[in-house]
């Protein structure tokens, strides 16, 4: 059975459920990109094993946390216990379209330095599994004295033949700067196998505001995958040099956007390790992702959203 790893921070999150003149009622949860990520790959494609790789602290959030991830059947194997630090914690807010804005507060996050507890015997058991998945946010939150660690990581994953996912998402207040960014990113295009990048976070960092001008600076690394993602003006996809646009139905009913490129990447990657074609990879990923916006908050309801999933793997 194959085995998918995928490292960042899951967060708390609180999502406004009403608003007053004096105080908002706020409604609890768990997100975060690369575990938002993990529910729809695992939701879609529950024969596979999905794990978290991640650290959280011995507070009752974190205690709740590690359930909620049993709820979802992702493992907890690879989510440490930091005696010391706490989950990060952040709000959303929604505007008239359903695009959102977040305060965070995760500068205690045990996530932070989950690098200290990759020993050898760790990456070890990380070199046996067949895709390992980070994210932008996964870079920015580590520690920056830790990442040479992770680089020395992935070297290690991919010379043992696991496949390198990255998924360039780009948040300016995660960094000291661009510059930093763009080195991190960098590397982490040159040591990938496949990469989902957005157009929009490649405007944000790089000032490019085109597939092309994406494509052109991806064909610089030995990328065997490549899915830009452009919403709703379509995708993409590179594969071994060879390139295919898919175009993209709009959602006409947008509630929130929130985890609309996790839900695709999850659901995407899920049906490539599965054996799905491009074309119904493409095609399952953007459905679920038109779906997965139509409802508040990062993980929608999952027994709506496996009917959902259940009909559109049996019309494949």
């Amino acid at each position: 059975m194959k085995n998918i790893f995928l490292f960042g921070e899951c967060m708390i999150e609180l999502m406004a459920t009403s608003q007053g003149k004096s105080s908002n009622t706020m409604q609890q949860s768990f997100a975060g990109d690369v575990f938002n990520t993990a529910v729809y790959l695992k939701r879609t494609f529950a024969e596979l094993n999905v794990h978290l790789v991640t650290a959280v602290g011995k507070d009752q959030f974190s205690l709740d946390m590690i359930k909620y991830f049993d709820n979802e059947n992702i493992s907890s194997d690879f989510v440490f216990t930091s005696a010391t630090k706490i989950p990060g914690l952040y709000s959303i807010q929604l505007d008239a379209q359903g695009e959102r804005s977040f305060t965070y507060w995760r500068e205690n996050s045990a996530a932070r330095q989950v690098m200290q507890h990759i020993s050898d015997d760790v990456i070890t058991q990380l070199s046996t599994g067949d895709m390992f998945f980070f994210s932008g946010i996964s870079l920015a939150v580590i520690e920056p004295e830790a990442r040479a660690q992770f680089w020395t990581l992935i070297d290690k994953l991919k010379a043992a033949g696991v496949q390198i996912v990255f998924d360039p998402n780009y948040r300016p207040r995660l960094w000291s700067g661009p510059k930093e960014a763009q080195e991190q990113f960098e590397l982490a295009f040159e040591k990938s196998n496949l990469s989902l990048p957005g157009v929009d976070d490649f405007e944000q960092l790089f000032g490019m505001n085109s597939v092309e001008q994406v494509y052109n600076y991806c064909q610089h690394f030995a990328l065997n995958e490549l899915i830009i993602k452009n919403g709703e003006q379509g995708i993409l996809v590179v594969v071994n040099g060879v390139s295919t646009e898919f175009l993209i139905t709009p959602v006409a009913n947008v509630v929130d956007t929130t985890s609309a490129g996790d839900s695709f990447n999850g659901v995407y990657l899920g049906a490539r390790i599965y054996g799905y074609d491009i074309s119904d990879a493409i095609a399952l990923a953007s459905k679920a992702a038109g779906f997965v916006i139509q409802h508040k908050g990062a993980i929608a309801p999952a027994d709506e959203f496996g009917r959902f999933i259940k009909a559109q793997l049996a019309a494949i």
